[in-house]
């Protein structure tokens, strides 16, 4: 197996013509594009191969014209197959974070660095399906890969495989380009009923009040008489799975929010802490209140807005990893 992996290791760094990851933007030059004939070109070499015994046999001159007319276009192909993916260049878009088990998506663009259009382009990343495109004469076009995210923490784009069988099929031309993108994948938020704890004082203490439409005072599930106003609408649209959630306010003073790591039930696993955390986090974001996260090793101070979010949640995928 580590011969196999060595081996395979070797070969993409031949067929890249260096290490990778690549430095940006990535042109496809002459010595990295390859081209094999596909199963349908063999089948065409076949029919020419018979057609030419036949014109032998018969003596036919006609048969001799065909057959060196249609292998003329089979070898007028390559060219054109080798032509529409040569100098092409690539470079990496934007990769916008997910939540795990969410499809990430890595946006690359393709610039056409020639005059003519680029007809039939596929990208390809292991075990995904492909996404064709055209590309225009001196254009760029974006192109969005997709891959599952399984797991929190940094999610790498691996190889890219890019090819063409255009025009008739017959040849395909590929290349490979490793390209030095990541994204960010959270915690996947916990489902169910389970919703951010109440308020509690910078003592730490629990604190009670009247009700009252002062100050946000947390959370709970949605009843059939709670007025649509109250309604947690950035968190329902947030998490596509789970009940409605109402906002409760109350008229004392106004406190701190503490998510703390501490504070959950003490049987409850690692991943499991961090997706009820998670799931805390886009509560309070969605409530627009100011909120403190403290989990082992990392504590930030409360805080609200998209910086304070995406920083608690950077905090959370990255938990336990080098």
């Amino acid at each position: 197996m580590k011969f196999s992996a060595s081996l395979r290791s070797r070969f993409f760094d031949w067929a890249l013509r260096g290490k990778s990851p690549e430095a940006t933007p990535i042109v496809l030059g002459q010595r990295r594009v390859y081209v094999l004939p596909t199963r349908f070109g063999l089948a065409y070499a076949g029919l020419l191969l018979v057609m030419l015994i036949g014109a032998i046999n018969y003596n036919l001159s006609l048969g001799y014209a065909l057959v060196f007319l249609a292998a003329g276009l089979g070898v007028v192909t390559i060219f054109h197959s080798f032509r529409n993916l040569a100098q092409i260049s690539i470079s990496p878009g934007r990769a916008e974070p997910v939540f795990a088990g969410e499809p990430a998506g890595f946006q690359l663009r393709l610039a056409n660095l020639r005059a003519g259009a680029r007809p039939a382009i596929r990208l390809q990343l292991p075990g995904q399906d492909p996404v064709e495109c055209d590309l225009p004469g001196n254009a760029m076009t974006q192109v969005r890969l997709e891959l599952p995210s399984l797991r929190r923490g940094w999610l790498t784009l691996p190889r890219v495989h890019l090819s063409t069988c255009y025009p008739l099929g017959l040849i395909r031309a590929w290349a490979y380009a490793a390209l030095a993108q990541q994204l960010l994948v959270y915690p996947a938020p916990a489902k169910g009923t389970s919703v951010a704890p109440a308020l509690a004082g910078e003592a730490g203490g629990q604190s009670r009040s009247l009700p009252g439409m002062d100050d946000f005072a947390g959370l709970r599930v949605h009843q059939a008489a709670d007025s649509p106003r109250h309604v947690a609408w950035k968190a329902a649209a947030r998490l596509e799975s789970g009940p409605l959630l109402t906002k409760l306010f109350d008229g004392g003073a106004a406190q701190t929010l503490w998510l703390d790591w501490d504070a959950l039930p003490a049987g409850l696993e690692i991943e499991a802490r961090l997706s009820l955390l998670t799931r805390w986090v886009c509560d309070a974001d969605a409530a627009g209140i100011a909120w403190g996260l403290q989990i082992p090793g990392t504590t930030l101070p409360p805080a609200q807005g998209g910086d304070h979010y995406r920083a608690c949640l950077q905090a959370l995928a990255l938990y336990g990893q080098a």
